[in-house]
């Protein structure tokens, strides 16, 4: 397919499980080459749509097409371009790591050299030819990663679909793997992440925030920060758990949360004063200190999937 065409175009993508709607009417678009981040809370529908991208689900309605091919009449196509990674890591854990890779080789139809060739390249590239005769179950989380990761590129896939990948490994497992996912990138693999983590998601080209199956915010981290409709400032006070109940609820709050001995708050007014806050909070501590700051990917995240309140609901 022309490398200026989408990887992944998912218009109207709606799945529903009785009456639970899973995946709400999402519109989708990822390009070649291109890390693209899934962010949102569990139960949002990442892990759904993912499961239909890549033809493991079929959508109650809406359209699919993935490198250019439709699904879900053309999924069996699509499986032999694609790599699946979850955050459960499928491995075999009574065989060796040989035992797995040669395992996948076989199910992707390489054999002979071809086999021998790629096993060779994912001991090199993911740290795993001292590993060789070690049995999964064995292996450390960030170990089992790595082959995971290796077991879903064996075959050189366009596409890589990551599913939460990195939620049962350490910090530096995290970065070593995301590093990992920039080299395939780089070389042309197109990729679709989901995350919980706000340092993951920024991390990424662009991004899509899910809630409750919606598709709540879309761009590049920048664009959404840039974007964010509100201020977030920051409250310097001697008492901020006082001061962080006072505000919770609030008018015009949209989130309080505590780092260290200050507050971060975000409002749903765009480049004001704060004079209004400030007014709030020094009512509960005359010496509390606040200015603007910067807003990050969290602040855009907690507005973005903000739960209306019960009076907004009622006027709905």
């Amino acid at each position: 397919m022309p490398v200026d065409e989408p990887v992944i175009v998912a218009q109207g993508l709606t799945k529903r499980f009785g009456k639970l709607v899973a995946v709400d009417h999402l519109d989708l678009s990822v390009r070649r080459a291109e890390v693209y981040g899934f962010l949102g809370p569990n139960g949002s529908g990442k892990s759904t749509t993912i499961r239909m991208l890549c033809g493991l689900l079929d959508p109650t309605s809406g359209d699919i097409e993935v490198l250019g091919h439709k699904l879900p009449q053309e999924a069996e196509t699509v499986k032999r371009s694609i790599g699946y990674m979850t955050q459960k890591f499928s491995l075999y854990e009574d065989l060796s790591v040989t035992e797995n890779l040669e395992f996948l080789a076989a199910v992707h139809g390489l054999s002979g050299a071809k086999a021998r060739q790629r096993l060779d390249e994912m001991y090199q590239r993911y740290h795993l030819g001292d590993l060789r005769k070690q049995l999964a179950g064995t292996m450390s989380g960030g170990q089992k990663q790595r082959l995971a990761l290796a077991g879903a590129v064996l075959h050189e896939p366009e596409l890589l679909l990551l599913d939460e990948p990195t939620s049962a490994v350490d910090p530096q497992s995290r970065r070593d793997f995301w590093d990992a996912l920039f080299d395939l990138a780089e070389a042309g693999t197109t990729l679709l992440v989901s995350t919980h983590y706000m340092d993951e998601a920024e991390r990424c080209h662009r991004l899509a925030i899910l809630d409750r199956g919606r598709l709540v915010a879309n761009g590049s981290p920048q664009e959404l920060m840039a974007n964010l409709p509100g201020s977030t400032l920051r409250v310097d006070c001697a008492a901020p758990r006082g001061v962080q109940q006072a505000l919770t609820g609030e008018a015009h709050v949209l989130g309080v949360a505590q780092i260290g001995s200050s507050l971060r708050v975000l409002t749903d007014r765009r480049d004001d004063s704060g004079d209004w806050l400030r007014e709030r909070v020094r009512a509960i501590d005359a010496n509390a200190h606040i200015e603007h700051v910067a807003s990050n990917l969290e602040d855009v995240f907690v507005a973005a999937t903000r739960k209306p309140t019960q009076a907004a609901e009622n006027a709905a």
